[in-house]
C-alpha cells in the first residue's frame, strides 16, 4: 500500500467518525480531504439514506401509480418527471383542493426517480404532511430553517457540510403544503 492511498483510507476513518457526529472534514481548514471524489457520496449518511431505497420495489410502485393516475395528473407528472430527467430544473407550484390528489403525484414522482437511483427530498411544513411523503422530513429540520425568523435569518448549513452535499446531489426537491410556512 502507497503513502497516498493509507493517507486516504485514514482521512476516510476520520470522515466517518466526523461523520457520525454531524461533522466533516470540511469543518477544519487545515485538514487535508480526501482524493477520490467518489468516497464523499458514500461516507454521507444523509445520502447513503436517500439511496437506499429498493429500486425495483418502486420501479413496481411507479408502474402502479402512473396507472392510476387521471389525465391531468398524468400531465403534471410528465412535465415535472421531464424536467428532472432532462435536468432542465424549474420551479413547480402545484395546487388543488383537499383530494385531488397533490400527494399521489408527489408520490409517484418519488417512486419514479428514486427507482432511478436519484435522490428526492420530500419536505412538508408541517408534520403530519411529512408523515403522508415516502421518506418525508419537515422543512424546518431538513434546511437548518430557524424556528424564530427575523430579517437577518438564513438556513444554518454550511458550505460543504453532509446536508449542503445532500442538497447538491438532490435531483427533485417536493415540498408540500408550502403556503402554510409563515415567510415571516
Amino acid at each position: 500500500m502507497t503513502d497516498d492511498e493509507l493517507k486516504n483510507l485514514c482521512l476516510i476513518e476520520i470522515k466517518k467518525i466526523l461523520n457520525s457526529n454531524a461533522r466533516s472534514l470540511r469543518d477544519y481548514q487545515s485538514m487535508p480531504y480526501t482524493e477520490m471524489s467518489d468516497v464523499r457520496l458514500f461516507q454521507n449518511k444523509l445520502i447513503e439514506e436517500e439511496l437506499a431505497y429498493d429500486t425495483n420495489a418502486l420501479t413496481h410502485t411507479n408502474l402502479y401509480t402512473e396507472q392510476k393516475m387521471t389525465h391531468e395528473q398524468r400531465l403534471v407528472f410528465d412535465e415535472i418527471l421531464n424536467a428532472v430527467i432532462t435536468d432542465s430544473g424549474g420551479f413547480y407550484f402545484l395546487y388543488g383542493h383537499d383530494g385531488c390528489g397533490k400527494t399521489f403525484i408527489w408520490n409517484g414522482l418519488s417512486s419514479a426517480i428514486r427507482s432511478k437511483g436519484k435522490i428526492v427530498l420530500n419536505v412538508a411544513s408541517s408534520g403530519i404532511a411529512s408523515l403522508l411523503l415516502p421518506g418525508g422530513r419537515m422543512a424546518h429540520f431538513r434546511f437548518s430553517i430557524p424556528i424564530t425568523i427575523t430579517d437577518e435569518s438564513t438556513c444554518n448549513i454550511k458550505h460543504g457540510s453532509l446536508k449542503a452535499e445532500l442538497l447538491i446531489q438532490s435531483s427533485l426537491i417536493i415540498w408540500d403544503e408550502i403556503p402554510m410556512l409563515n415567510k415571516m
